[in-house]
C-alpha cells in the first residue's frame, strides 16, 4: 500500500493530466487520496512544494528507468537505443518528464521558475543536467559490460542516443497519424532502433569526434 506521500503525489499527478496546474486545488488532491488537507499541507507546506515533490519525483523516475533499461541490455549491443527507447517511452508517458528534458513547460503545468525557491534538498535539474546526468550514468553502467568501450566513444553514443530520442519525443502525435508510412514516425518501433544504430555506427567509428 502506498505511503501517504505516494498517494498525494499520484492524486496530484491524475489532478494535472485533466486539468492545468492553477486549476488543481489542494483539498481536491487530499481528499483523492484519503487524507485531510491538513496531512497535505504537512507533507509539501504549500502547492508549490506539492509541485516541486510532483517534478522532482518525475526526474527520479526517468533515471530509474534508465538504469533498469541499461541494465537489462549490458551484455548485449542495444544498450543506447535502449536508452533512447526509454526516453522516447517516458517523455511520451507524462508531461513533466517530457518537460524537464527539453525546458518546454506548458502554460498547464507547474514550472520549475515559478515555484517558490526550494528548502532543504535535492534541487530540481534543468534539461542540461538531467541529459548530463542520465548520459553519464549510462556510461556508466555500460562500461561494466562484457565488451567495455572506450569512454570517450561510449560518452559520445550515449549523447548520440539521447539527441535522436529527444528529436522523436518532440514530434507532435497527431504527425504520426499523418505519416504515410506509420512505422517511420512513431517513437518506439524496430525502425527507429535500426536508425540510433546506424546513427551510433556512423558517429563513433568515424574520425570526427564531435557532437553534431
Amino acid at each position: 500500500m502506498p505511503s501517504a506521500r505516494e498517494a498525494l503525489l499520484d492524486s496530484a499527478h491524475s489532478a494535472l493530466s485533466a486539468l492545468p496546474w492553477t486549476a488543481v486545488r489542494m483539498v481536491d488532491v487530499a481528499a483523492a487520496a484519503g487524507v485531510s488537507r491538513q496531512t497535505l499541507y504537512n507533507e509539501f507546506g504549500s502547492k508549490g512544494g506539492l509541485a516541486r515533490a510532483l517534478i522532482r519525483r518525475a526526474a527520479d523516475r526517468y533515471l530509474a528507468g534508465a538504469e533498469e533499461a541499461l541494465g537489462a541490455h549490458r551484455a548485449g549491443v542495444t544498450g543506447q537505443a535502449e536508452l533512447a527507447r526509454w526516453t522516447v517511452a517516458a517523455a511520451r508517458a507524462d508531461v513533466l518528464v517530457k518537460a524537464l528534458l527539453t525546458g518546454v513547460w506548458a502554460d498547464r503545468l507547474p514550472a520549475p521558475g515559478a515555484l517558490p525557491a526550494a528548502g532543504p534538498g535535492v534541487p530540481l535539474p534543468t534539461p542540461t543536467e538531467l541529459l548530463a546526468l542520465v548520459r553519464d550514468r549510462a556510461v556508466a553502467e555500460l562500461e561494466r559490460g562484457p565488451a567495455p568501450r572506450e569512454p570517450g566513444e561510449l560518452r559520445l553514443a550515449c549523447e548520440i542516443a539521447l539527441r535522436l530520442a529527444l528529436s522523436y519525443a518532440l514530434v507532435p502525435a497527431d504527425a504520426a497519424d499523418q505519416c504515410a508510412e506509420p512505422d517511420s514516425c512513431r517513437p518506439i518501433t524496430p525502425m527507429m532502433t535500426r536508425e540510433i544504430d546506424t546513427s551510433l555506427r556512423a558517429e563513433t567509428t568515424s574520425s570526427r569526434k564531435i557532437i553534431p
